[in-house]
């Protein structure tokens, strides 16, 4: 038999001067200043990814603005495929994630997962790429904001009031918009099957970036309760949102809303969102703006959750070495305040909409960040990859991990490789002809070359080769991991079995 997680390698603790300052520990190594605390339980986990994309990105930001120009040019069936493929390699990623997130609940999450089974090259890309596409989102958030109050300039909430006595036109639908106009769209008038592909395939990145933010779990991993218990639970329920959310939310747009309404699109007017046209064609008067409402509050939500990330990957860069040490700097109840101040400073991008328009700067932000996310995702799963051969190389049993992702190593290489294929074709509407656009080039492609570029640049200048699977390192950590492990009391009835199941 292999060996067992627990037989870990006893491991020097750290120590740290009453002002936070680095010490020396009795191995003669630097420790950072300042660490995270875990005080997150498996319901805060799960209540902060179901803001950040379930609630504040998928029905606000996700869903609620950006799948209109998606259903516009994919059609209903090309709107829920585009979604459901894209599902699956979130689903794909995530088990990868788990699996070893699990096992090593660290600071820093993947970032520094990357660094012991890559190498230090790879964290150092892989972290900076993550900041980036966060302090990113941050500002899109902002600007969903935006599109969501400039709703109301052709309202008053008198209006609302006296709207509100409207109700449905009792037409029932069904599937009538699978038929006419049709499940897919001919994408910038290319007939026959080619033109059904292209508009299909333009729902991809869309959906990447509904969809970004599921990994959120990783960077909470070094904050959360009881991590062996607590992050397996949250893995597990990923499935549960993607079906959910996801693909019972964009199914149900493409049945309530024709592609071809003149109205979808992504302007400077939450009005072309298909929610609001759908309830408009339903004739209920005022639950647009009411709904409107609700959604600018789960964007302002998610752009909080927002912060929280970006501020906690910088963190993770700080104690890998990957950035200035005054990153690591945290307060008593361990918030890392530097982190959160720098990165709060990049909401000032949000005003770029005063002079292009909240709806066009969302768009920009939107490539920006599915483009980042997708190689963060990409690096995950390759780190999971390197791993694995870890584990298989030093004889571990996966089947005494806290986790155990099915399908694996296939997964996580089913997701690497549609990750590339969807980046590479991102932006193909440009190279069509009259179809070029230079600002959705270079906030679709900058990413993409940007992220190579930091791993093979890195890679020179550290001099460094990919860590050998029989030197990778399994065991340092473990011993605080499993200190903070124990058995949660069984729930005591129904309501509580109901809480534990759905958190």
């Amino acid at each position: 038999m292999g060996k067992h997680p627990r037989e870990a390698k006893e491991k020097v603790t750290p120590t740290t001067s009453n002002d936070g300052a680095t010490e020396l520990g009795p191995d003669g190594a630097s420790h950072v200043q300042g660490h995270l605390k875990r005080q997150l339980k498996s319901r805060h986990i799960a209540m902060i990814r179901m803001y950040l994309r379930s609630i504040g990105g998928v029905i606000g930001t996700g869903l609620f603005l950006g799948t209109g120009t998606a259903l516009s040019h994919g059609g209903p069936v090309g709107l829920l495929l585009g979604y459901s493929i894209m599902g699956s390699i979130c689903y794909s990623t995530m088990i990868s994630l788990g699996e070893m997130i699990a096992y090593l609940p660290i600071a820093g999450g993947h970032i520094k997962l990357a660094e012991r089974f890559v190498g230090k090259f790879f964290s150092f890309s892989m972290g900076w790429n993550y900041w980036y596409n966060w302090v990113i989102v941050l500002p899109a958030e902002l600007s969903a904001a935006a599109i969501l109050i400039d709703y109301w300039e052709h309202h008053s909430i008198l209006g609302i009031v006296l709207d509100l006595g409207g109700g449905p036109n009792r037409d029932r639908l069904g599937f009538r918009y699978w038929v006419h106009p049709g499940p897919f769209v001919q994408f910038h008038g290319i007939k026959g099957s080619w033109g059904r592909f292209l508009g299909f395939w333009t729902v991809l990145t869309q959906a990447a970036f509904s969809f970004i933010g599921t990994e959120i779990v990783a960077i909470a991993a070094g904050e959360a309760k009881n991590p062996r218990r607590n992050i397996p639970k949250a893995i597990k329920r990923v499935y549960i949102r993607i079906l959910l959310f996801y693909i019972g939310g964009t199914a149900t747009i493409g049945l309530l809303v024709p592609s071809n309404d003149k109205s979808l699109g992504l302007t400077s007017d939450a009005a072309s969102s298909p929610f609001v046209i759908a309830i408009k064609r339903a004739g209920i008067g005022g639950l647009p703006s009411t709904i409107n409402a609700a959604l600018l509050t789960s964007a302002l939500s998610a752009a909080s959750s927002d912060l929280y990330t970006s501020s906690r990957a910088l963190y993770g860069l700080a104690i890998a070495g990957n950035a200035p040490k005054i990153f690591t700097r945290t307060s008593k109840s361990g918030l890392p305040y530097f982190s959160v101040f720098f990165c709060a400073l990049f909401c000032c991008l949000a005003y770029l909409d005063v002079s292009s328009g909240s709806g066009k700067v969302f768009g920009w932000f939107t490539n920006m960040t599915s483009i980042a996310g997708l190689m963060t995702w990409f690096g995950i799963n390759f780190t999971y990859w390197r791993f694995y051969q870890g584990m298989k190389a030093q004889g571990f049993d996966r089947s005494k991990l806290p986790f155990i992702g099915i399908l694996q190593p296939y997964a996580a290489w089913y997701a690497m490789i549609w990750i590339w294929l969807v980046c590479i074709f991102a932006a193909y509407p440009v190279f069509l002809r009259n179809n070029w656009d230079t600002a959705t080039f270079i906030t679709y492609y900058s990413p993409l070359a940007l992220f190579p570029v930091m791993v093979f640049g890195t890679k020179f200048w550290y001099k460094e080769t990919m860590i050998a699977p029989g030197d990778m390192d399994f065991y340092s950590g473990l011993a605080e991991i499993e200190a903070d492990s124990y058995d949660e009391p069984p729930p005591a009835n129904w309501i509580e079995r109901f809480w534990s199941w759905l958190m």
